[in-house]
């Protein structure tokens, strides 16, 4: 019998919680139906897009292209942060940063031990990356689809608000993770091996997954619902590999951990925004829509997603937002995106992370860990916000 995780206990904490404040009256059910209703589409598109990228990577797609990158590379310790930093960034805004965090990262730690490169270099891409490089496209996080949903955004909308923003955050996250991670004297190697390329075991299944995950990015692009898009790429994945390897469709495809954890979440934080939060929030925030009232928002997102998390920071300060205040919306949203670099619980994808980093026996130093996410999250919000404001 396996151990309930420390990780399961708190999801499924979360939820009782949350049951418990409808039950007792504390959420009214109304509000809370509300709630649920308005989540459906996100855990539609949550479970969706993670069967997808499971299935793609259990197709080896994701191991090939590491693997291709380090060829790529030829054992330049420069080009090879070049390329992690795109595939990361590509990633993420394409497919998700919990994409990024549960599949990246144990293809990135293994690559790392097939190079003889250091992991740790490797592994803090693939954090940072997943959270500041989620901002591009609503697809990038939920906290950008229930912002897009709020300013009635089309993705291509999105995309052009964002795209000068989500480089400044890149450009800042690349800097940063240079400095601390990859130069010659954090590394302390001037090349590495670069590895025998890999093959490709079925390629029916690879050439699938790969045109499923296309398909996706292209029906979100062309404005089709991301929910509708994640499904329809995941059922092309699902017929594949029913033909050609069903004993890989097992119930574990289903990220129920997250499905948990959201819907604990979005019963919980109504709760609280009804008996006071809503009222600390909007003196934080305020309600000017000009570029002091973006900082404010910024850094209160930034904030309160590093105390408790960044989804119900989002949402608890989406509450208190104006609705005519489009700008100091997104700035919200660029906090809760790019400020959750400090604490270990400050996103899910970064506890995703660690839960990866410890199955994998690589110790990440806390104390330097979050040294340096507030050094990256004092440095990239506001140049950020101020890409924000001038796009």
């Amino acid at each position: 019998m396996s151990r309930v995780s420390t990780l399961d206990l708190i999801r499924f904490g979360l939820l009782l919680l949350g049951v418990l404040c409808v039950l007792t009256g504390v959420l009214p059910a109304e509000a809370a139906g509300e709630s649920l209703r308005r989540i459906a589409p996100l855990l539609l598109f949550l479970v969706s897009v993670i069967i997808l990228v499971e299935l793609t990577k259990e197709a080896g797609v994701f191991d090939v292209i590491a693997d291709r990158l380090a060829t790529f590379g030829r054992g330049s310790y420069a080009a090879l942060f070049l390329l992690c930093t795109a595939f990361a960034s590509l990633t993420t805004a394409f497919l998700n940063l919990d994409t990024t965090a549960v599949l990246l990262t144990p293809v990135m730690l293994a690559l790392a031990i097939r190079t003889g490169i250091r992991a740790l270099p490797l592994a803090m891409t693939t954090v940072w990356l997943a959270n500041t490089a989620s901002l591009l496209l609503p697809v990038s996080n939920l906290t950008n689809l229930l912002a897009a949903d709020r300013v009635a955004l089309t993705p291509w909308e999105f995309a052009a608000r964002m795209w000068l923003p989500q480089l400044v955050a890149i450009a800042v996250t690349m800097a940063l993770l240079w400095a601390f991670y990859w130069r010659r004297g954090a590394r302390g190697a001037d090349r590495y091996e670069p590895p025998v390329p890999l093959r490709i075991g079925d390629t029916v299944l690879f050439t699938a997954t790969s045109c499923a995950c296309l398909l996706f990015i292209v029906l979100v692009m062309a404005g089709v619902h991301v929910e509708y898009a994640a499904t329809a790429a995941a059922v092309i994945a699902l017929a594949a590999f029913a033909l050609r390897s069903p004993r890989s469709l097992r119930p574990s495809l289903v990220p129920w951990q997250l499905l948990v954890f959201v819907t604990g979440l979005f019963l919980v934080i109504p709760a609280l925004v009804l008996h006071g939060l809503d009222t600390v929030m909007t003196a934080l925030i305020g309600t000017d829509d000009g570029a002091g009232g973006a900082f404010r928002a910024a850094l209160t997102g930034a904030a309160l997603s590093n105390l408790i998390n960044n989804l119900p920071a989002y949402t608890a300060g989406e509450a208190v937002v104006p609705v005519e205040n489009g700008d100091q919306l997104l700035a919200l949203l660029a906090g809760t995106n790019v400020g959750p670099l400090i604490t270990p619980w400050a996103s899910l994808a970064t506890l995703l992370w660690f839960e990866w980093c410890r199955r994998h026996d690589l110790r990440v130093p806390l104390r330097r860990f979050m040294l340096h996410g507030t050094a990256l999250a004092a440095l990239a919000l506001p140049a950020v916000v101020a890409a924000l404001l001038v796009s």
